[in-house]
């Protein structure tokens, strides 16, 4: 039966720390600025996974008390907003978290060495350009950005 029914206790735990670490978060990410919310490049991603790892533990873990977990998400947050502060002050730091746009394809031929470096292949870009309705391939640019490939042509 404690499979199904943890308890009372158990439940209002959950929703205590459920919106007592909403609220946390919300109000974290507000103060960290829309940057955290924004189109994100690999290091965003990985903090809003961990984001909500350390949620989802501060949430259903009986073991994590309130002030730890939102002390996590605080950390999480934080540690986001230095490492783009950082970045936005150097161009070699901001290489190393930051994906630069790399173009596969252009005018008909495949670019392999770009190709390889963004571990893609032919096949990928074309139903990538399939996918945006690419009319004129021998005209098109299809880039790798951050956010997924993207195409124009003439």
């Amino acid at each position: 039966m404690d499979s199904w029914f943890g308890g009372w206790d158990s439940l209002l735990r959950i929703l205590v720390h459920g919106v007592l670490g909403y609220v946390a978060l919300i109000f974290f990410l507000r103060l960290s600025g829309s940057r955290t919310l924004s189109k994100m490049n690999a290091f965003d991603f990985v903090i809003t996974i961990a984001l909500g790892s350390a949620f989802a533990t501060l949430v259903l873990d009986d073991s994590i008390a309130l002030i730890n977990g939102v002390a996590a998400l605080a950390l999480l947050i934080g540690l986001q907003w230095v490492v783009s502060s950082i970045y936005i002050r150097s161009d070699r730091f901001e290489s190393l978290v930051k994906t630069t746009p790399q173009l596969v394809y252009w005018r008909g031929e495949f670019e392999p060495r770009a190709m390889r470096r963004v571990r893609v292949t032919r096949a990928e870009i074309l139903a990538a350009m399939r996918s945006n309705d690419t009319t004129a391939p021998e005209e098109a640019a299809v880039v790798l950005e951050r956010t997924g490939p993207s195409r124009s042509s003439k």
